[in-house]
């Protein structure tokens, strides 16, 4: 038996089908919970961001027209959410919660990485939070800028420019982190 597609689980969730969209959910409550945690920095609001983004998703199954994949629907709310999150409460940016293993991007027994790793996560933590969006959903997510710009409602051309600034807010706050 072939494995639905996230289109045909929305379709069966707008007909009653709960199942199918307990599948959706199991299918990317990990990604969109990284990906909150990454713009949040802080593991219970990246929860209740998951949380309320699938919320919301279900509540528009209705509505869904599948012209973009799930996973872009699914981020571009979970963005959405984690914007309105940081404009209302600018979090601590790399404290206690924030481990750099979680995220991926330190390797095992590299203390100068996992150092050099720490400073970015504390530098991507203070730069503002269009620019952090764009940085974690092109570095860290592998989204190319056609993809980001229909999850922050931008154009391309708009998204280069806000990972340009963000580029070189990151090079200026990593230049205070580093030796």
């Amino acid at each position: 038996m072939a494995t639905p597609t996230d289109s045909s689980l929305m379709h069966a969730a707008c007909q009653g089908d709960w199942g199918a969209f307990e599948q959706l959910i199991e299918r990317h409550q990990g990604a969109a919970w990284q990906t909150a945690y990454r713009l949040v920095s802080d593991r219970h609001a990246a929860e209740d961001v998951a949380q309320e983004a699938f919320l919301r998703v279900f509540e528009a199954r209705h509505r869904y027209r599948p012209t973009a994949s799930f996973r872009t629907y699914l981020t571009r709310i979970v963005v959405r959410l984690c914007l309105d999150y940081l404009s209302k409460r600018r979090p601590t940016p790399a404290g206690d919660s924030l481990d750099p293993a979680d995220l991926a991007i330190s390797p095992a027994g590299d203390a100068q990485a996992a150092e050099r790793a720490q400073a970015v996560v504390k530098a991507i933590g203070q730069i503002p939070p269009a620019q952090r969006a764009a940085i974690v959903l092109r570095y860290y997510e592998g989204l190319s800028s056609r993809e980001i710009a229909e999850i922050l409602g931008n154009t391309p051309k708009a998204v280069e420019r806000l990972l340009a600034r963000g580029r070189a807010a990151l090079m200026e706050r990593l230049a205070t982190f580093l030796p």
